[in-house]
């Protein structure tokens, strides 16, 4: 189709790629938005729910540990949790951009803009 053109059939692949990987990028963030994962401590007693692109959307506290000489224990935890559920977030967002990455022929440690 673009025989002939010389350096211009180059430069139109380019900006289907381009244009490509802009539509790929826009569906994963729609996946991650939609993709749930779960972090804990205190083996189950706090956890947290938020989707893989970061966003907390629940904090579960078992009952049995509100007791008022336990605040300080409680909070801990409850950081706790938050933070173990923003490192798998993170993680799963990076594992679906590498599997995008990979699809598109992209090296699988690329950074794509997110």
């Amino acid at each position: 189709m673009f025989k002939g053109l010389g350096g211009m059939g180059d430069m139109a692949k380019m900006m289907k790629a381009a244009k490509d990987m802009q539509t790929r990028m826009t569906a994963l963030q729609d996946d991650l938005a939609r993709i749930t994962v779960e972090g804990e401590s205190g083996a189950g007693l706090v956890r947290a729910e938020a989707t893989a692109k970061g966003e907390l959307t629940a904090l579960h506290i078992d009952p049995a540990i509100f007791k008022a000489e336990d605040k300080e224990v409680v909070e801990d935890l409850i950081l706790a949790a938050i933070k173990d559920v923003q490192k798998r977030a993170a993680e799963r967002s990076a594992q679906e951009m590498r599997k995008i990455a990979t699809e598109m022929g992209l090296p699988p440690d690329m950074t794509l803009p997110m």
